[in-house]
Formats: C-alpha cells, sequence, structure tokens
C-alpha cells in the first residue's frame, strides 16, 4: 500500500531514519541467513503502535470534531496545515475546471488505468445464492453493498491519485450508494488539482478538503457538511492511522496502513540495473520504506548497490532515498531459491517481485505476500498504477493474514434461512439438547414450544 510516513518506535540496535549512514553513499545492509533474526528487528522497528502523545492527540481531535462539527475540522486545517477554509467540501465546477485543465496525455493514461482496474475487480464481484431442499429448507447468502463509504487520499510530500482510483473504482463496482473522498488543501486552499480530476473521472459523488484525524472523524462521526459513513479506506500518516484504530467500531476501516515495502527475489540471470531501479522506486516513498533482495548471487548485491547509487544521482527524490535506502535497505545472501521464499513467507511483503529464470516454478512456494510481481518485465510500479490489481495491499508483515483490497471491502454478507415445520421437526430436537447443554432453557424453549401440541 501507498502510504505517508508513519512515525516508529526503534529497539535496541536500529538505526532511526536520521541516524546512521544518511550521507551521499548508498549501500544495502548485508544478512546472512544466521542473521535473519536481526533483520527482522530491524523490519519491525519500522512499525509500532501509536506514541502516547500522538493517541492523546488524535483522541482530542476525535472528540472535538464529534462535538463541534465542521467548525473543529476547519479550525483543525488552519491549525496543522496552515490554510484557512471557508468550507469543507469542493464546488462540483472547481472538480470539473481540474478536470478540463489536466495534461491530455496524462487524462489518456489515467483513462486507461481505470479501465484495467474496473476489469480486474470486474471479476472479483459474488453474487447472492440459495439453495432448497425438498423437505422445505431454503439455505442462502445475500449480499449487499455498503450504502456510504468515505475514502481519504493523502496529499503532503507526493500526493497519490492513483490511490483515488484504487480506493474509488472497487466500490463503484460492488455497487456502493454514495462515495466521499477526504483530501488535504494545498496553500490556495484546493486540494492537488490531478487528485480532484481522478475523483471526478472515477465518479466519487462528494468531495471534501481536510486531512488527518479530523477528516477521518468527520467521515466516522458526520458532520453539519459531511454525512457519516460505514467505512473509510485509504492510506495515510501516523495520524490518519490512530484515529481510523480509533474509530472502528463508529464505522468499519479497510486496514492500518504501515510503511511501503518491496522484497526482491533474484537468481544469477538478473539484471542489476533493473533490480536496483526497482528497489529505489519503493525507496522514494519515504524514509521508512523498506527495499529488499534476497538473492542467491553475493555479485548480483554487488552490481545493484553500484547502480542503485548511479541511478539515484537523477532522482528527484534522492534524499528520501539515501535516508530509506541505507536504514532500511538490506541484502540478504542465500543459498537457494527455495531458501529465499522461506525468507520472504517469513518477512510476508507487501510487494514481492520474482526476479529470477522461471518465476513461474517458485510462484507456489510464496504463502505470504500482498501482490506478487513475475520476471524482468512486471516491475512492481505497474502494480501501482497500471496492470489493473489493487496497490491497497498489506504492510508491516499482515500479507500473513490479509489481503489487498477489493471488491469484497465494499459489500456485506447476511446468511438467509428459511425451514418449513416438517425440515424442522427432523432437527429441533438436537437444536433443544445444544441450548440444554449450554445452560439456555429459553433457546430451547424456543424450539420446544413450537411442537408442543404434537407431543400432546
Amino acid at each position: 500500500m501507498k502510504s505517508s510516513m508513519v512515525q516508529p518506535r526503534y529497539t535496541k540496535g536500529a538505526q532511526s531514519p536520521d541516524s546512521g549512514k544518511s550521507g551521499r553513499e548508498m549501500k544495502l545492509n548485508c544478512y546472512s541467513i544466521k542473521e535473519l533474526d536481526q533483520l527482522m528487528v530491524l523490519l519491525n522497528s519500522r512499525n509500532s503502535e501509536e506514541q502516547k502523545e500522538v493517541a492523546d492527540t488524535v483522541s482530542s481531535i476525535l472528540r472535538e470534531v464529534r462535538l463541534k462539527g465542521d467548525k473543529a475540522v476547519i479550525q483543525y486545517t488552519k491549525m496543522f496545515d496552515g490554510v484557512e477554509i471557508k468550507t469543507l467540501e469542493v464546488e462540483k465546477n472547481i472538480l470539473q475546471q481540474a478536470l478540463e485543465t489536466i495534461d491530455p496525455e496524462l487524462l489518456s493514461s489515467i483513462k486507461r488505468a481505470m479501465e484495467n482496474i474496473r476489469s480486474f475487480h470486474e471479476k472479483q464481484k459474488e453474487n447472492s445464492w440459495f439453495t432448497t431442499e425438498s423437505d422445505g429448507v431454503l439455505l442462502g447468502q445475500k449480499v449487499t453493498p455498503l450504502e456510504r463509504v468515505g475514502v481519504y487520499v493523502p496529499g503532503g510530500t507526493a500526493p497519490l491519485p492513483s490511490s483515488v482510483l484504487m480506493n474509488v473504482i472497487p466500490a463503484k463496482v460492488a455497487g456502493v450508494d454514495e462515495i466521499i473522498l477526504f483530501t488535504p488543501p494545498g496553500k490556495n486552499g484546493l486540494p492537488d488539482p490531478v487528485i480532484l480530476a481522478c475523483a471526478q473521472i472515477a465518479g466519487v459523488d462528494r468531495v471534501f478538503t481536510a486531512g488527518g484525524a479530523q477528516a477521518v472523524a468527520a467521515m466516522a462521526y458526520g458532520t453539519e457538511t459531511v454525512p457519516k459513513v460505514d467505512k473509510i479506506t485509504g492510506p495515510g500518516n501516523i495520524y490518519v492511522a490512530a484515529a481510523k484504530r480509533m474509530v472502528y467500531g463508529v464505522c468499519d476501516i479497510d486496514m492500518i496502513a504501515g510503511p511501503s515495502e518491496v522484497l526482491v527475489i533474484a537468481d544469477e540471470h538478473a539484471r542489476p540495473e533493473y533490480v536496483a531501479a526497482d528497489l529505489l522506486s519503493q525507496a522514494e516513498h519515504d524514509v521508512m520504506a523498506s527495499a529488499v533482495l534476497v538473492t542467491t548471487s553475493k555479485e548480483l548485491i554487488d552490481q545493484v548497490t553500484a547502480e542503485m547509487n548511479k541511478q539515484v544521482e537523477t532522482l528527484s527524490r534522492k534524499q528520501f532515498i539515501l535516508k530509506s535506502v541505507n536504514n532500511c535497505g538490506a541484502a540478504v545472501l542465500v543459498d537457494s531459491l527455495a531458501q529465499a521464499v522461506e525468507i520472504s513467507n517469513r518477512i510476508a511483503p507487501e510487494h514481492l517481485e520474482l526476479y529470477v529464470k522461471n518465476p513461474f516454478e517458485l510462484l507456489g512456494s510464496v504463502r505470504n505476500a500482498g501482490a506478487i510481481f513475475l520476471g524482468e518485465y512486471t516491475p512492481e510500479p505497474l502494480g501501482d498504477y497500471m496492470a489493473g490489481p489493487n496497490h491497497i495491499l498489506p504492510t508491516n508483515g499482515t500479507a500473513r493474514f490479509s489481503s489487498p483490497l477489493s471488491v469484497n471491502d465494499f459489500v456485506k454478507k447476511s446468511s438467509i434461512i428459511a425451514y418449513s415445520k416438517e425440515a424442522l421437526s427432523n432437527l429441533w430436537r438436537d437444536t433443544e439438547r445444544f441450548a440444554m447443554a449450554e445452560g439456555l432453557d429459553a433457546h430451547a424453549n424456543s424450539i420446544r414450544i413450537r411442537f408442543r401440541e404434537d407431543e400432546a
């Protein structure tokens, strides 16, 4: 998942992003198999529960927005973003202007990405289903779209218009009735114009401008202007993450986003310039993003390191990349590709690239990964923008038990049960026994009373 920087708490022995090697030269921290535990400490140190002061601040923001509505959101926007806005909602004509002024070639690329994303997510749709038996039993499942969803899209140092598409399109495919979107304002009081254009193209119903915990609070509780939503999706910084965690239960959330990450498994056939470019592309997200190379070739580690230092000189986010790679980047030398997959499964990366001669031979062994990229012409940024699968992915090792954002995140499922008297007569005594075994005689009576006359 693409996310804004999450401030970590460091364990003993791990480097902070502002310490250690953050100068002009990049060097991947190298680990052997025996040192894997040290690598896990490094990766896990990027992620922590929110610090107490952050939690206290967010709790206060949530309370104020719940009590004071729009006024509190506007006040916090002035306090945190230094921008004074008069109203939260972005007018429709401003959305249309953003769409009309966008670069035509970029607009064409956005529309092409939308087609691919929609096509992929259409295949995830599930229908309601029912089964019947001759004795009058009907069982089934009713699939119902959520009524209203709120999408959060970060601004900051790297606005993410692609996240508009990745959140909104599966919700539209699922059949959500209303989609609202929150994104922070720029210095002119308006959000990033490409984000606004994407919102207009994707079919967002209403757009609001505010960021941070106050935006999450507005969507969760509702205000005079903002309607209360059933679910909040989208990445954000530590304050957004803390707010989402705290409002869960008032509404649903997708996941808690952590720093972005990529793990590349490569053999001696891999082209070092490609591997280096892919590692750098992930490292530029923020100083806590992790880029990990796992390979059977010591020579490749040296070649990739040299390429990374060469390529970074031409990149605009060089300072982010230097800190990210020097503090959170790593290379692991392994004896076999099978061993490489074992390490990957333990780390459970957000993005996994199988950059080997026969990637499909390894695919069956991969258990834990948010998205899997096969072969040298499937770089991770392809999945970020154009391929179609969702780039809202589990981070922090949560790919061990969770999945990318999908159409299923925007629907709810209800079980359907209908029994005739004949069908119930075959099970009522068993049901009664279960109820009595649990000491719930009212439950037992609810079943028994329907056959009292038959027993007389």
